[in-house]
């Protein structure tokens, strides 16, 4: 009885083992992945002019690793690289820029920079959030709340733009 009750637990901890060792395998693998096009893109970028696209990338990962500074300046080359062939890109780069003062709490210069992205794109569902969430931090309740509603004009099953759109409701209607 005893012997077979040490077998459980044996099993258990290498079923345990087993599952926690493929979740720091995989996780390693996307950091190498990571750090792999991290290392191509600054290479490349520092020996020649780079493609809108390219800063893009290179932004996107500062992002991940939240250095914002960085990817704000490789954000705004990208915007002076615009042309024709990169219109459809621009949504997306002038969000990632609003993202990244978002996070280094210039909710003014962010809420531009997502008006920016839906200037060119009214229907860009996540310039929308974002605009509503960095309203929301400056306390701005209608216009967070607006926001919202202009998302869910776009995609009626967007649940953060649900969520939060109650959220607002809420703030603006006092409880009686």
């Amino acid at each position: 009885m005893d012997s077979n009750l040490s077998v459980l637990y044996l099993l258990i901890l290498l079923i345990f083992l087993s599952i926690a060792s493929i979740f720091i395998i995989r996780q390693v693998r996307k950091t190498r992945t990571t750090e792999s096009q991290l290392s191509k893109l600054k290479n490349k970028l520092t020996k020649e002019k780079g493609t809108v696209d390219e800063y893009y990338q290179l932004a996107s990962i500062y992002l991940e690793k939240k250095i914002y500074v960085q990817a704000v300046q490789l954000l705004q080359k990208a915007l002076r690289l615009k042309d024709s062939e990169n219109e459809e890109n621009m949504p997306k780069i002038y969000n990632a820029l609003g993202f990244a003062y978002f996070a280094q709490e210039q909710y003014d210069i962010a809420i531009k920079q997502y008006k920016e992205a839906l200037k060119i794109d009214s229907s860009y569902v996540t310039a929308y959030n974002n605009l509503g969430h960095a309203y929301e931090k400056k306390n701005l309740t209608a216009p967070a709340l607006e926001a919202y509603e202009s998302a869910l004009k776009c995609d009626p099953k967007n649940d953060t733009a649900k969520r939060r759109a109650e959220s607002m409701k809420k703030r603006l209607i006092p409880s009686s």
